[in-house]
């Protein structure tokens, strides 16, 4: 199959994937948000009956990857196993089961001339999504649109080729079981690099949106060269403040939790921010926790006066999201110290504030203007499924249509419905 993908000009290929998406969204606008759900829990099905099979393509997709040299956070990404596919199966299901974000009324009034308007809610149309390493965005991003009643475009990294290709044949074949065209999930099955360039430029016509899933050159292409709109956030330079007021047990725990439960997602925390009158107390703790959990410490003076360990941080350390097992240490005069140290080097992605005072966390909250911020949790909680949106495409830094978590909802636009009764204007 992929013999004769390769053999097709990219051009002629991507053209063709955006009319059968156009034919797929046009099909799936008419489909019921019932309808919708059962292809949902189709497609779930039938990815649990090729559990077997996924994993097999995904192994040869590992090895390709640890042979390439990919780093570890990559493959750590790259990686399925039975609790991850089963994680795919239940994300769809959770997206089944969520409120039908399609034909929701936002709003309702009339006119004193007797027309009667309402603004409704409608797919955005065909999305393209072009993302890296994950296989499980193959999943969560196709239920996303089709719950929303988008087509979708995916693009894939090459290092996950199998393992898409796998997930998306299940997409398919579990479509067509059901009412809803398997052709509003298309997939772009080439490694060749101007097929993403074509999804850029020369799409206008087939994709609506475009979302990009993955590292920062990815995203930074894809802002920069597409030629529409794009959702998406380029960094996730993310931080906990640890409050002068901070519980010590709860500190370490959430700090901890932050940057290393997973230290290759973007709400992972690559700066840690301690109060100077909390550092004494509670910052030697917290340095020998993330050192005992394997983790490098890269601090400035005052941090590296507390520990042998520490390894010194230069200016660009604070603008640095490692995705690794590394993160950036500095200890802050006060809070007002602490949002500015955010506002200038963090990259408005999720930010977290460890307090007992709600005078403090409350300043932090409101001052703090990033896409999600929390107090005394983990900033690695900054994640879709976590905020009960059954899955999500990706974190958007961005103020414009989509902010935080993209779920199914985020993928609605409006438009508005005016009833009368045979009014004209004067």
């Amino acid at each position: 199959m992929t013999n004769e993908i390769e053999s097709i000009p990219i051009s002629k290929m991507m053209d063709e994937i955006g009319k059968a998406a156009r034919v797929g969204a046009a099909q799936l606008a008419l489909c019921s948000g019932a309808e919708r759900n059962a292809a949902l829990l189709a497609v779930a099905g039938v990815i649990r009956e090729r559990s077997a099979g996924i994993l097999a393509a995904n192994q040869d997709d590992m090895q390709s990857a640890t042979q390439r040299g990919l780093g570890a956070a990559m493959l750590d990404r790259l990686a399925l196993d039975d609790a991850r596919i089963e994680a795919m199966a239940t994300g769809l299901e959770a997206i089944a089961e969520l409120p039908d974000p399609v034909g929701r009324k936002i709003a309702a009034w009339e006119r004193p001339n007797g027309l009667h308007i309402q603004r409704v809610t409608v797919p955005l149309g065909v999305i393209g999504i072009v993302y890296e390493s994950r296989p499980n965005v193959t999943a969560d991003a196709a239920g996303l649109c089709l719950k929303s009643g988008n087509a979708v475009i995916l693009r894939g990294g090459s290092e996950s080729l199998r393992s898409n290709k796998m997930i998306y044949q299940c997409l398919h074949d579990g479509l067509g079981q059901t009412s809803v065209d398997p052709a509003a999930v298309q997939m772009v099955q080439t490694t060749d690099r101007f097929a993403v360039g074509y999804m850029l430029s020369s799409m206008v016509d087939s994709i609506d949106v475009l979302i990009p899933r993955g590292g920062k050159g990815l995203v930074k292409r894809v802002q920069e060269e597409a030629r529409v709109p794009v959702i998406g956030h380029l960094d996730g330079i993310c931080h906990v403040y640890v409050h002068a007021s901070a519980d010590a047990s709860m500190a370490i725990d959430v700090v901890v939790n932050s940057k290393m439960r997973r230290t290759g997602v973007c709400g992972a925390a690559e700066t840690l921010l301690v109060d100077r009158l909390a550092a004494s107390r509670i910052l030697p703790q917290i340095l020998s926790a993330l050192i005992d959990a394997g983790c490098k410490i890269i601090g400035d003076e005052n941090v590296r006066a507390l520990s042998v360990q520490v390894h010194p941080a230069g200016e660009e350390d604070w603008s640095t999201e490692y995705l690794d097992a590394a993160i950036s240490c500095r200890i802050v005069d006060d809070i007002d110290h602490a949002i500015e140290h955010i506002g200038r080097y963090g990259s408005g992605h999720t930010e977290s504030i460890i307090t007992e005072d709600a005078d403090a966390a409350a300043q932090f909250l409101t001052r703090v203007d990033s896409a999600i911020v929390l107090h005394n949790a983990s900033t690695q909680f900054a994640d879709g499924g976590e905020f009960g949106m059954g899955a999500e495409i990706g974190i958007a830094t961005g103020r414009i249509h989509a902010r935080g978590p993209v779920g199914a909802e985020q993928l609605t636009t409006y438009k508005y419905v005016v009833r009368g009764s045979g009014q004209v204007r004067l």
